[in-house]
């Protein structure tokens, strides 16, 4: 989540199915003791691996942490983070559940076993298996078994969020084998299928039995992660303690993690709100998304005496795309040209220079700071997929990828928003009376969806120049829970939106992109975008065979979807803004590819305590 972004891991379903990216699965090996997978390498952690490099795995154990929402969740209904209605409370998919297999923060698409203790995949790649660690335990006590497995996949199928029967569409069915042997089968030799069925959050058998999944609302989980609720005050605050039975102490997918006794999450009603409490010492740290905050607020006798830390933590991950999303559903937004001249009322140099005191650096692709953007012109193998598919693209993407326009000198403003008159003009739009009509005199009018005050400033500079243009623009600020729904249900003109980043994409590329998710509700295929060419291009992307193969098929993409300018770009940060209370030890060695929220929860521990 950068500087204004309001809709950011809007569902905790996100954070499973970024894992399920991120934990990849080779092919090489079809006997048991298979530690790790890898996409495409040998995995830089032997099979006698004790820790990862980036945890520290003589952290002391204990101490409080206390945090506030960590998105734009202001209050919490349920503790179910996988059905469609309602707002998960903070930190329950997090701390309460695990799966078969876990992502390492030090390479790209690797993943090691977690509930499971050795996996292989079949030679024909049409079934992965995964046999359970036979010390893995419920927060009940019960052990994990295969057919909990098997529950949890057949009931996210039939009762989960939309988002869960995408994401396993090629997965035929999930078999108990034995009572600690599980095998999933699949409809087709799909490269990521093992990755995405080793991400899968598993729960107990037990949960809420007898109830539908997806009306279990405040019934505690019975998983197997490190943390039980302890207490909590409906939609205002969550405690949660450190299971003293918890079975993943010395595992070495665990050693060094999740060292708190307790960690509080108290949800404030804005960011003004939040920043107060931090300052007043309500909550130990905060990651701070807005600019102007950063350069201004974090500053007084507090830092200065170095009660309070204020800190920037280097990454390397991709940016994704974050920006303004325009719903193809619309009339209004169906023409290319229409949508290209949206663009072109951004002045993202003007808003870097007086709003963000030159932080951040231009999205200028769907997969930014990333070799799988697009680059210049097509490369021979981006031509050779996208060829067979000329007659249906145009022109322009066999030509450089298109960057988003700037208002650096020789450029400006003005120029871009002729330009932008003359799309519109031939889009069949123009200027009279006072307003953008068409040939039936009706106005050109949309709504911008927000949910927090903070995008306003932005918004704000946006509808100026696009009022210059005759557009006539209605801000919407409502809740996240309202706003939340009315996403789910397609019920917005245009929003501010990030898809997270990626390092390995894959299947969920079709929740986001595919035809089919544009019709299913709650999906990530916000825009409504339906069309054949990116369909089969998702396709080629999730049948690499290579990551030569996936960065061809990423980049070209990447091409055809910045042609289509179904959003106007925003901006990115290769760094995480963070603050914190002056008690905390940190691993030494920082991982590559990381989000800073769970960096601090499973990584940091307690040097000092609470005052």
């Amino acid at each position: 989540m950068l500087d204004g972004f309001t809709l950011a891991d809007r569902v905790m379903i996100r954070i499973f199915a970024s894992i399920m990216v991120a934990a990849v699965s080779s092919f090489s090996a079809s006997v048991w003791a298979a530690h790790a997978f890898s996409l495409y390498d040998t995995p830089k952690y032997p099979p006698q691996f004790t820790h990862f490099d980036y945890l520290n795995p003589d952290a002391p154990k204990g101490g409080e942490l206390y945090l506030a929402n960590p998105d734009s969740r202001t209050s919490f209904d349920k503790f179910n983070p996988f059905s469609m209605k309602g707002v998960a409370a903070a930190g329950v998919s997090n701390l309460m559940f695990e799966s078969l297999a876990i992502n390492s923060a030090d390479e790209v698409a690797t993943m090691y076993g977690l509930l499971a203790e050795d996996m292989t995949l079949s030679p024909d790649r049409m079934a992965m298996t995964f046999r359970i660690n036979p010390k893995a335990r419920f927060n009940n006590g019960d052990a994990v078994l295969a057919e909990d497995v098997k529950h949890s996949f057949d009931t996210l199928m039939a009762k989960g969020a939309p988002q869960f029967k995408m994401i396993y569409a090629d997965v035929k069915q999930c078999v108990a084998v034995d009572e600690l042997t599980v095998r999933f089968e699949f409809k087709t030799a799909n490269r990521e299928l093992p990755l995405i069925v080793g991400g899968m959050p598993v729960f107990s058998r037990k949960w809420a039995a007898g109830t539908p999944f997806d009306k279990i609302q405040l019934t505690p989980p019975i998983a197997s992660g490190p943390y039980l609720i302890e207490k909590y005050d409906l939609g205002r605050s969550i405690a949660f303690k450190r299971n003293p039975s918890y079975w993943g102490n010395d595992i070495p997918a665990r050693k060094g993690a999740f060292n708190f006794s307790r960690i509080m999450y108290r949800f404030y009603k804005d960011d003004v709100a939040r920043l107060e409490a931090f300052m007043a010492g309500e909550f130990d740290v905060v990651v701070e998304y807005r600019a102007k905050n950063w350069a201004r607020a974090y500053k007084g006798p507090k830092f200065e005496r170095g009660e309070l830390i204020k800190a920037t933590l280097k990454h390397s991950n991709g940016a994704g795309m974050q920006a303004f999303v325009m719903n193809l559903r619309r009339p209004q937004f169906q023409d290319v040209r229409v949508r290209r001249a949206l663009g072109l009322a951004m002045d993202f140099e003007w808003m870097n220079r007086q709003l963000f005191y030159s932080q951040y650096t231009r999205i200028d692709s769907f997969f930014s700071n990333s070799e799988l953007g697009a680059k210049a012109s097509p490369s021979p193998a981006e031509l050779a997929l996208l060829e067979p598919m000329r007659d249906q693209l145009d022109p322009a993407v066999f030509g450089p990828a298109p960057v988003p326009p700037t208002t650096n000198a020789p450029a400006s403003l003005r120029a871009n928003l002729l330009q932008a008159r003359d799309l519109l003009k031939q889009a069949g739009w123009e200027y009279q009376d006072g307003a953008l009509r068409n040939s039936r005199g009706e106005i050109f009018t949309f709504e911008i969806l927000d949910d927090q005050s903070a995008l306003s400033r932005i918004i704000a500079v946006y509808v100026r120049n696009l009022e210059k243009l005759g557009i006539r623009v209605n801000q919407r600020t409502a809740d996240f829970a309202l706003v939340q729904k009315r996403m789910e249900e397609f019920d917005f003109d245009m929003t501010s939106q990030r898809f997270g980043d990626v390092t390995s994409p894959g299947n969920e590329m079709f929740d986001m992109l595919g035809s089919k998710a544009a019709d299913e509700k709650g999906s990530s295929n916000y825009w409504g975008l339906k069309d054949p060419v990116v369909d089969k291009l998702v396709t080629a992307l999730v049948k690499a065979d290579s990551r030569e193969q996936l960065v061809t098929a990423s980049r070209a993409l990447d091409r055809v979807l910045l042609h289509k300018y179904i959003v106007v770009p925003h901006w990115y940060s290769a760094t995480h803004r963070v603050a914190y209370r002056n008690r905390f030890g940190i691993p030494s060695v920082a991982p590559k590819y990381y989000q800073a929220d769970p960096y601090v929860i499973s990584s940091w521990w307690q040097v000092k305590p609470r005052q």
